[in-house]
């Protein structure tokens, strides 16, 4: 069965977005800073570590799973060919037919995160299957012990009011913390599932 893990950037402050999401702010006010590490910002560019963390993310992942607003608000950042280069599922009460752009398919799933995941699964084969933005998206899996990793990129910024990760989840303690690499941009940190 395919691995499944989350991939996401966070403030020093728990927020994987700022204030006001939108199409001229994607990650809310403020909240590109949380991807430096994977575009650069102000003439600093992503070292090896972070280049390292972008690389495993795309070569072991078959499909990704992401949600409505990050669907919504990405898509004209994303070029033609949708940046993923793969399957995408997107979870969301909306549905509207397949979109295709290039390589990727963006498949819009609205009966849960255990659906969304089992045609990830489907698509991913023997790869791994990657939950990734929003906030919202990724606990639903974390709440329903859907994981075995987290990845989580914190970046050295405080958001002070978006959209937090963790202050509603209960019960993580099936997660566990493994390793830490870090750069000026970011400190990649991984956790897995206990045994």
């Amino acid at each position: 069965m395919s691995h499944v893990f989350l991939d996401i950037s966070l403030s020093l402050d728990g927020f994987a977005a700022g204030p006001d999401i939108s199409h001229e702010h994607p990650l809310g006010r403020n909240g590109r800073a949380l991807h430096a590490w994977l575009f650069g910002r102000d003439g600093q560019q992503p070292n090896e570590a972070d280049r390292q963390a972008a690389q495993e993310m795309f070569s072991e992942t078959g499909a990704f799973i992401i949600g409505r607003t990050t669907y919504d608000v990405g898509v004209p950042e994303w070029g033609d060919d949708g940046a993923f280069g793969m399957p995408c599922f997107v979870m969301t009460h909306r549905l509207r037919a397949q979109h295709v752009m290039g390589p990727t398919t963006f498949n819009f799933v609205s009966e849960g995160p255990q659906a969304a995941l089992a045609k990830a699964r489907a698509e991913a084969g023997r790869k791994a299957v990657c939950v990734m933005g929003g906030a919202t998206t990724a606990r639903q899996f974390i709440e329903a012990g859907l994981l075995d990793e987290l990845r989580i990129h914190i970046a050295p910024v405080l958001l002070g009011q978006g959209t937090h990760l963790f202050e509603t989840l209960r019960d993580v303690e099936h997660l566990q913390a493994m390793s830490a690499v870090s750069s000026p941009l970011a400190i990649h940190l991984r956790s897995d599932r206990q045994a």
